[in-house]
């Protein structure tokens, strides 16, 4: 990478910097070496890498300097490669004697390129010759494949590759075996009425008391959430694991449990259990196996219309305003968050509360979070948020539903959010010059700057573009799906918190810098000392560490991991502490116990003799 530059000599320094992954305006001064080198004339600087990998990728910035002045050119780097297997194993739905419909998830990373598509794969596992997996095709363009011309009473299993210009993928997970027999799929659908209950957090138990863990099914800044399958009923689940060592991320993984208690209804995800299995927090929710809506609707398969558009948001409008009525706001309302219930149908139900917040009238609620194109204006200016701030949400969900184009799309995360903070936008032309002007009226109605003149969900629930649904007034004409796959393709994997792109330069500066000095081993500033104790009392053995990113930890008694239990506790405080509880303490209790400690710079190890007396 070369850059030429104009000046009076000498010039003072010149230096190369790259950019860290989510701070664009963070500079780390690039160090000669045998695989990065820079190399400096009077009128250029050349950046050298020998041989590019994925760690390469980022913004980089050359900065040149003389005696009058200072110049710096930035420019972005991207490396691509094949993309991860897809995420999930296929899902078989709608089974027939000869044919069955397979869905799945794309990739946690798509290599730094869209993906192109997907080759799908079977295998007979009940026949010898057929031992081999086989291509059904390489042409499939999304996540979901109708598999026809099947044997009737053969068994099969299914697995998936994902492709971009790269390269295939590695094989994701295969499906579970099926056999080919009627089903019944043809029943008229409805909605499965559903009991709910108020959810306390189990700490006595863990959730592997209850529940098989399955494959993973989705990783999120949160933790990772697992397909669960309950011990005595079947019952198929998803299980949240919450990050839970630090008291910040245990009381936000605790505040939405306790506020889906407030939520039950059709069109929002239940939540079913929750488990304090310390360090991690978990929650079980319901399974929802028909992915993204917006995914649904770029697959070939299934219609696309205005009538169906309006059916989609409907049912968000039903599911929101009974948050409301509780005075609960969402405030991440976005296509990810809006998922179908099964393959087949069109119901739909809201996922994802870990931002919802219960609005006090007596204290102004302000946050800082979201996603740039769906979040509100009062969200980017740092004012109090209310009811309305979903609306404006749902008002740019809506609008991309109908068009397939984001009403806020910048060239970048800066120019989009100054957009919604002016509340700029129009209708394109071209994008809905078939949709009707009631549709038109009902999106104008949320996108609003001034949250007092949106339309609540009683009003949006009784306008004119809903009633139109319901009198089946709507034509049932499809509409192009192409600026559709486009958004999802811009989307799939672009994530920006807000305070990334509204960050004061110099304060991002300072604290990736310190971020950077902050990067060390783990270290034992207080160790574990010796301890002689009554048999039938209890037993503390405690340690303090430091150390960054923050340590794992595991006990050992003798040389065996310790696992917890009614009787055996592990504490991990925010600010390092460490503690062995053992309760009702026995002679077989006697032993050395060990605390390790590590992380990507070390591991460091503490070791006490525990004594019980008789």
């Amino acid at each position: 990478v070369t850059c030429s530059f104009s000046s009076s000599p000498p010039i003072y320094c010149t230096s190369l910097s790259k950019g860290m992954k989510l701070f664009s305006l963070t500079l780390i001064q690039i160090i000669d070496g045998p695989e990065v080198w820079v190399e400096t004339t009077d009128l250029s600087s050349t950046l050298v890498i020998a041989e590019v990998t994925t760690e390469h990728r980022g913004r980089y910035t050359v900065v040149a300097r003389d005696r009058r002045s200072s110049a710096q050119h930035t420019l972005t780097l991207s490396v691509i490669e094949t993309p991860q297997p897809p995420a999930s194993c296929p899902v078989i739905s709608s089974v027939s004697t000869t044919s069955l419909a397979l869905s799945w998830s794309g990739p946690c990373y798509d290599g730094g390129t869209a993906i192109l598509g997907y080759v799908v794969e079977i295998k007979n596992p009940g026949v010898a010759e057929s031992a081999d997996w086989r291509k059904l095709t390489d042409e499939c363009t999304s996540t979901s494949y109708v598999v026809s011309a099947l044997q009737a009473h053969q068994e099969y299993c299914f697995r998936v590759r994902a492709y971009n210009e790269v390269g295939i993928s590695q094989p994701g997970p295969v499906s579970p075996v099926v056999r080919m027999e009627q089903k019944d799929f043809d029943k008229p659908q409805k909605e499965d009425p559903q009991n709910y209950a108020s959810v306390t957090i189990d700490s006595a138990h863990k959730v592997s008391d209850d529940y098989i863990l399955q494959e993973k099914l989705g990783v999120g800044k949160f933790g990772q959430v697992f397909k669960l399958i309950h011990k005595e009923t079947g019952q198929v689940c998803a299980g949240k694991f919450y990050k839970g060592r630090r008291a910040k991320e245990r009381d936000a993984a605790r505040k939405e449990i306790e506020l889906m208690n407030y939520l039950h209804h059709p069109k929002l995800v239940q939540c079913l259990a929750a488990y304090d299995q310390k360090p991690e927090m978990v929650m079980v929710m319901e399974f929802i196996a028909g992915g993204e809506l917006f995914e649904r609707i770029v697959d070939d398969n299934f219609e696309h219309t205005e009538r169906a558009s309006v059916h989609y948001v409907q049912q968000i409008l039903e599911g929101v305003a009974f948050m409301h009525q509780q005075n609960i706001v969402h405030l991440d309302l976005k296509p990810e968050n809006i998922v179908c219930v099964d393959k087949t149908g069109t119901f739909v139900k809201i996922i994802d509360f870990g931002l919802a917040s219960k609005i006090d009238n007596t204290t102004p609620l302000k946050v800082m979070h979201g996603t740039p194109e769906f979040v509100a204006p009062e969200v980017i200016n740092y004012e109090p948020v209310c009811l309305a701030t979903d609306m404006w949400s749902i008002g740019v969900i809506c609008y991309i539903l109908l068009s397939g184009e984001s009403p806020f799309q910048g060239d970048d995360d800066a120019e989009t959010l100054a957009s919604v903070t002016a509340a700029q936008w129009e209708f394109s032309e071209e994008s809905f010059e078939e949709i009707t002007q009631e549709a038109k009226d009902f999106i104008s109605s949320l996108l609003i700057k001034q949250t007092m003149r949106r339309m609540t969900c009683k009003q949006a629930l009784a306008h004119p573009w809903m009633a139109a649904f319901d009198s089946g007034e709507l034509e049932a004409k499809n509409l192009s799906k192409e600026k559709m796959k486009k958004f999802l393709a811009r989307q799939k994997w672009k994530v920006t918190p807000l305070y990334t792109v509204f960050g004061d330069p110099e304060a991002e500066h300072a604290l990736q810098t310190l971020e950077h000095k902050m990067q060390g081993p783990p270290q034992f500033t207080q160790s574990l000392k010796d301890q002689t104790v009554t048999s039938g009392s209890s037993a503390r053995l405690s340690c303090h560490l430091t150390g960054y990113p923050d340590p794992e930890v595991v006990w050992l008694r003798g040389k065996e991991p310790l696992v917890e239990s009614p009787s055996v506790q592990i504490e991990y405080e925010e600010d390092g502490c460490c503690t062995l509880v053992i309760s009702k303490v026995g002679p077989e209790d006697g032993d050395l116990y060990t605390c390790r400690a590590s992380n990507n710079h070390g591991e460091v190890f503490c070791s006490a003799k525990l004594t019980v007396q008789e």
